[in-house]
């Protein structure tokens, strides 16, 4: 068995990604989900989910889930098209439509799902794509999918898209898609411009919220933030980040997702979500319509560690978010900046590429609604130590 000709081929490859600090394992996380995670046995503070408003593990989440389970048992058995469907689902999106204030909604089986969809569903080898360079893999991989042309703009440079865009101002099917919050940088796009220049280039516009609602716009995002959802074709977002639980969820015109639910192949060929987590994703979303001013408190403690943080000398970035990087370089040096945290009980997430471009590994901050003041001192006695003993 060992004598066929890939053997030898990846275990070269896996030894050159440890020699490079970039070979990774699944950590030994016993509960990654709550704010106090469990890691080898012991607690430490968790700065590296996605769950914004620490709702994974609030109760009112869990008895929904459990509420659905005995209504509607544990798996939907199919796709929504055929019978994996039940009326949670259905209100799930109706709720979430009006939440968005757009006509209809979507669910999917993850964010990831959604924008392979839309992609797949919209453009075709006649299409041309614009994409921030630092999009989400899965708009990466969507636009791959659909074989349209992939136009890429650098980073937040409005002036080098505007460029890409009248290079291809004669093509009449055109989309760009964007996140919001870029999850490795924290920091926003420049949505009203680029809402404007796709108005003028007439440009379908989609906009990736996941990382956005929940703390943004009273938990509609940042294109509600900015008062320009109007002008955006398609909004996705994720159940997974803020809201705490999981699947994605696409929101627009009647029309276009009505096209989406029949040619998203992401859609059409896999098995609805279980009723559990429909259940928790609906009540995650009425959550936040009850408060939302959490996620604007969030944002305030996230700008109060990130001023802490840039003033002992660390790199931050661009970050306007609940997401703080902490840019070290070298992908040794944020291995050994993550293992000295460990040691002073806070669990953080060493990104390296090619996640992020090279040599600009970094920790990331993942602050959460739930971190105390007291946690926050903890955060920054322990930032302040690494400032001194390894940078």
């Amino acid at each position: 068995m060992t004598s066929k000709w890939f053997y030898h081929q990846i275990k070269t490859e896996l030894a050159e990604l440890e020699e490079a600090s970039l070979l990774r394992r699944i950590p030994a996380v016993d509960n990654g989900a709550e704010k106090e995670l469990l890691f080898k046995g012991q607690k430490f503070l968790n700065l590296a989910s996605n769950d914004y408003l620490g709702l994974a593990c609030d109760e009112r989440l869990k008895l929904a889930s459990i509420q659905a389970v005995r209504d509607y048992g544990t798996g939907s058995a199919a796709s929504r098209l055929v019978t994996g469907n039940f009326k949670l689902y259905d209100t799930l999106e109706q709720e979430f439509a009006a939440f968005k204030e757009q006509e209809d909604a979507m669910l999917f089986s993850s964010g990831y799902a959604a924008n392979l969809a839309i992609m797949d569903s919209f453009a075709d080898r006649h299409s041309v794509i614009f994409s921030d360079k630092l999009n989400h893999a899965s708009i990466i991989d969507g636009i791959k999918m659909s074989g349209a042309k992939h136009v890429r703009y650098q980073h937040n440079d409005i002036e080098h898209l505007k460029k890409r865009l009248e290079s291809f101002k004669n093509i009449s099917a055109k989309i760009l898609i964007t996140d919001t919050i870029f999850s490795m940088d924290g920091d926003l796009a420049h949505i009203e411009e680029i809402a404007q220049l796709c108005e003028f280039y007439d440009v379908m516009l989609v906009v990736d919220e996941a990382h956005a609602e929940g703390i943004f716009g009273g938990g509609k995002g940042l294109c509600f933030e900015r008062k320009i959802s109007k002008l955006v074709d398609l909004h996705m977002g994720a159940f997974s980040k803020g809201f705490g639980s999981l699947g994605g969820i696409v929101s627009g015109s009647s029309d276009l997702i009505s096209f989406l639910r029949n040619k998203g192949r992401s859609f059409v060929f896999s098995t609805a979500l279980p009723p559990a987590v429909v259940g928790a994703n609906l009540a995650s979303l009425r959550l936040v319509l009850s408060d939302p001013s959490i996620g604007e408190k969030l944002l305030d403690k996230s700008l109060d560690l990130k001023r802490f943080l840039e003033s002992e000398g660390f790199d931050c970035g661009n970050s306007e978010s609940q997401i703080i990087p902490v840019i070290l370089g070298e992908n040794k040096l944020a291995l050994q900046a993550q293992a000295f945290l460990l040691e002073a009980g806070i669990y953080t997430a060493a990104i390296r590429p090619p996640t992020v471009p090279m040599n600009t590994a970094r920790l990331r901050l993942s602050l959460r609604a739930d971190l105390t003041s007291d946690d926050i001192e903890k955060i920054k006695h322990a930032f302040a130590l690494l400032k001194k003993e390894i940078l």
